[in-house]
């Protein structure tokens, strides 16, 4: 089981992770992440609306229904902006709306953890949510593979550059990602 953290930054918020944040790398590296895993173990992803469409749109391409193979989890604080793709997504958790963004957010995300298996994460871009999940993360997990995808610049960048030992250093090169993840997946995919 996998765990995507990915979001697309928005420059309104902080310019720090815009500035440095490769959007077409962070499409690519999505799809090509869920090409690869979708046939053969399960991922997992707090639901932003950049990131679902991409992944529907690769479980759309896919000849065999993968639709149990993905479980978005989505917290009903942001049910007033959930994007259209939501419904395409049949595993669907939503958590409870606890009255403001930050609780809501950490329920889903303690939920996320605490619901699941995971034997990798891949960090993808991001702003803080992304560093906020991948702080969680290497608490429920601190022997699971951890791969920020640096090349997509953001968060995932950050990770990149704070972690120790250093992982393995194609993930801030290469932009051949489906060849990457199948690579740095092996034995979990």
């Amino acid at each position: 089981m996998i765990f995507l953290s990915a979001s697309v930054p928005d420059p309104k918020r902080k310019a720090d992770y815009y500035r440095t944040a490769d959007i077409i790398a962070i499409r690519d590296a999505v799809r090509a992440l869920a090409t690869v895993v979708l046939p053969s173990t399960q991922l997992v992803w707090g639901g932003h609306p950049a990131i679902t469409p991409l992944i529907r749109y690769v479980m759309q391409t896919m000849r065999a229904n993968v639709q149990e193979q993905v479980t978005l989890y989505q917290s009903l604080f942001f049910k007033h902006v959930f994007p259209e793709d939501n419904q395409y997504i049949e595993r669907r958790i939503l958590t409870e709306n606890l009255g403001d963004r930050d609780s809501s957010l950490a329920n889903m995300r303690h939920r996320m953890m605490a619901e699941n298996k995971f034997e990798a994460a891949i960090f993808i871009g991001g702003m803080e949510g992304v560093e906020d999940e991948f702080q969680l993360f290497r608490e429920w997990y601190p022997k699971a593979r951890i791969l920020p995808v640096a090349s997509t610049g953001a968060a995932a960048r950050l990770i990149y550059n704070d972690l120790q030992p250093r992982p393995d250093e194609r993930l801030q090169t290469e932009y051949a990602y489906m060849a990457l993840f199948k690579s740095l997946l092996e034995g979990i995919i």
